[in-house]
């Protein structure tokens, strides 16, 4: 089974009045491609999400990111800098004595004075949120090697189609193959009558010899038998699944080489249309491959 590199999947876990919000997306990648957006309290973790993520897939760009908010998970707390406020009332109570000032210091005055509450979110601490966190990334994980299998079923359908194209374009051109050897020779034959009038002075055989070797020379018999093989090699591999991507990848760029060369070697207008159509199929699955793990 083929599976695709492009998927989605999240997990909402509840956690002390509160919830671990994990997404994880995946795109294409030669490699496995790892990032994490993680909030403060976990960042210790991200090795461990990432041999979760590695435990899932093997290629692809992964990016995991993890929100973590609400209930105790976002508790706040005030903090009062007692040394700063025991300096605010001694040089009040200085300034009352120098200047003769009359009047006390109540409690509505202190939130006035500059730094002395702070407020800070108490988070909890990594280890606590180790096991849930772990979790959440395993089930978003696997959503998305969910949603990742089933993009691959509908590749290796279209590969599969596109596959038997390329099949009967290669019977189409082999067919042609010998009409275009023939008529090319005959081309050839004509030319050379027409040019020395003395032919039968000349070695009839040699020259025949001559003639079958330009014809060879367009032939394209071996470049069809190369591209047969390379379609049924790539068939072998996909139903080999796992991560085989990169070796599709390679056998594709071998069946386009051929291609290419049958192209060149022919001069026969039937030929170079199936040429066309043969290319196009290539380069769309080419295309697929490159979604492939």
């Amino acid at each position: 089974m083929l599976i695709s590199m492009t998927g989605y999947g999240s997990n909402v876990t509840e956690y002390m009045d509160g919830n671990i919000n994990v997404e994880i997306r995946s795109v294409n990648h030669r490699f496995l491609d790892f990032t994490a957006k993680l909030p403060r309290s976990i960042s210790m973790m991200e090795d461990e999400i990432k041999k979760v993520i590695q435990s899932f897939f093997q290629r692809g760009k992964i990016e995991v990111s993890i929100q973590i908010a609400g209930g105790q998970t976002n508790a706040r707390e005030v903090h009062t800098d007692w040394a700063v406020l025991d300096q605010y009332m001694s040089q009040m109570k200085m300034a009352q004595e120098r200047y003769g000032l009359s009047g006390n210091v109540s409690v509505e005055t202190l939130p006035l004075l500059p730094e002395i509450f702070t407020v800070t979110e108490q988070e909890p601490s990594g280890k606590s949120l180790k096991i849930p966190v772990l979790e959440a990334v395993r089930i978003a994980a696997q959503q998305v090697k969910e949603m990742r299998m089933s993009e691959g079923q509908y590749l290796e359908k279209d590969l599969r189609t596109r596959l038997e194209l390329v099949k009967k374009t290669i019977q189409n051109i082999d067919e042609q193959r010998p009409v275009v050897i023939n008529a090319y020779k005959e081309r050839i034959w004509n030319r050379i009558k027409q040019h020395l009038s003395e032919i039968d002075e000349m070695d009839y055989d040699r020259l025949h010899q001559e003639v079958a070797l330009l014809g060879e020379k367009g032939d394209v018999t071996e470049e069809l038998t190369r591209l047969s093989s390379h379609v049924v090699h790539f068939l072998e591999t996909i139903e080999e699944g796992s991560a085989i991507g990169r070796k599709l990848d390679f056998i594709i760029q071998e069946m386009q080489r051929e291609g290419n060369t049958i192209g060149a070697k022919s001069n026969d207008p039937i030929i170079s249309e199936h040429v066309v159509n043969l290319k196009g199929e290539l380069e769309k699955i080419k295309e697929q491959v490159q979604n492939i793990e």
